[in-house]
């Protein structure tokens, strides 16, 4: 494989906050529906169920949500602290010494 495709992939943990991400989404997006299921459910008589199905979908989405944010913290501070080791790494600090400065003054 070439270096350069190897670089542009996204590696499996970011790939799963992705997905994580897309499943909070679709759940947050459900839940007007599911509220207007359980109404029509309720009307019909299925009050116990209309309640139930709303009550489930907003559960289910607050949890994909803390789940898809607790996963973004730690991916990001795995990046964050992979990112200062290779800066602590690649710049080495030089003092100077009196003689090294060109300018006249």
């Amino acid at each position: 494989m070439a270096g350069w495709f190897a670089a542009r992939r996204t590696n499996m943990s970011a790939t799963a906050v992705i997905a994580l991400m897309l499943l909070a989404f679709a759940l947050v997006a459900a839940v007007p529906v599911a509220l207007v299921v359980g109404v029509l459910m309720m009307l019909l008589g299925h009050v116990i169920g209309g309640l139930a199905l709303f009550g489930g979908s907003i559960i289910a989405a607050a949890a994909a949500i803390v789940l898809a944010g607790l996963s973004g913290v730690r991916h990001l501070r795995k990046l964050v602290a992979e990112r200062s080791v290779h800066v602590e790494r690649d710049l080495r600090v030089l003092q100077l010494g009196s003689d090294d400065y060109t300018y006249v003054g």
